[in-house]
């Protein structure tokens, strides 16, 4: 069986998330005034991408702010609140700013963020909100992206008319961030938990109605036929992130 994830008890206890934690008041966000964050433009920062996240989360947090480079400030307050949430960080408050938000600015959130944190808020939404209908179409969204990334990820990797990957391409996937379109990025081949990670929460999903076990009954499928999901199965080698039944 693919390993499970933790339950809300474990990250509790979890010394690692409380490292992840410690420092979070420095960067919490209060209420502030949202059509000034609108309107007011990131200038002071060059575009660079983040690559992983760093335990520090006020050295994670001040990182991100050059993804938002000529972009409102708005952005940049949605995405200290999904690593606040995912850091369980005064979680009830963050969580609660951060559905409001989605509420109230929507459209303007949609137009601007890029897919890299439209995904990264879908995340946040199947992982923590408590309206099932939410979590269902955010899931939609994750399963969608996954798997176009998949296919963009083999697509870089196999640059040849013999579909072999490419030994240099895999290097750089596996070591550093490679850029796919609209903030998207390249799959760590062989250790990515990208895909366990969707595998935990369609499992959580999957148990919101009787039909969800049609939804894993064809993700399994996937991972046995010859489908991008079961080629990308074969290159992989870290046991802990493996996202199928053995």
């Amino acid at each position: 069986m693919v390993k499970r994830r933790k339950t809300k008890l474990e990250r509790l206890l979890s010394f690692n998330q409380h490292k992840k934690r410690f420092g979070a008041k420095a960067v919490q966000n209060e209420l502030t005034d949202i059509d000034a964050l609108k309107e007011k433009i990131i200038s002071d920062e060059e575009l660079t991408y983040t690559h992983g996240s760093d335990k520090n989360v006020q050295i994670h947090i001040k990182a991100l702010r050059s993804e938002f480079s000529d972009q409102p400030e708005l952005l940049y307050y949605h995405a200290r609140l999904i690593v606040l949430i995912r850091r369980e960080a005064n979680l009830k408050k963050n969580l609660r700013l951060f559905e409001q938000l989605w509420e109230n600015e929507i459209d303007f959130l949609l137009k601007h963020l890029n897919t890299r944190w439209i995904v990264s808020a879908a995340d946040t939404f199947v992982d923590y909100s408590d309206d099932p209908l939410a979590k269902t179409i955010a899931m939609n969204v994750i399963t969608f992206v996954n798997t176009i990334k998949l296919v963009e990820t083999e697509r870089y990797l196999q640059v040849n008319e013999l579909n072999k990957d490419s030994t240099e391409r895999l290097e750089l996937l596996q070591t550093s961030r490679v850029s796919l379109p609209d903030g998207m990025s390249g799959f760590a081949v062989g250790t990515d938990d990208t895909l366990r990670n969707m595998r935990w929460r369609l499992e959580e999903v999957s148990q919101l109605h009787p039909l969800g076990s049609m939804l894993m009954e064809v993700f399994n499928r996937a991972q046995n036929y010859d489908s991008v999901y079961k080629r990308f199965k074969n290159r992989h080698t870290r046991k802990k992130t493996a996202w199928w039944d053995e």
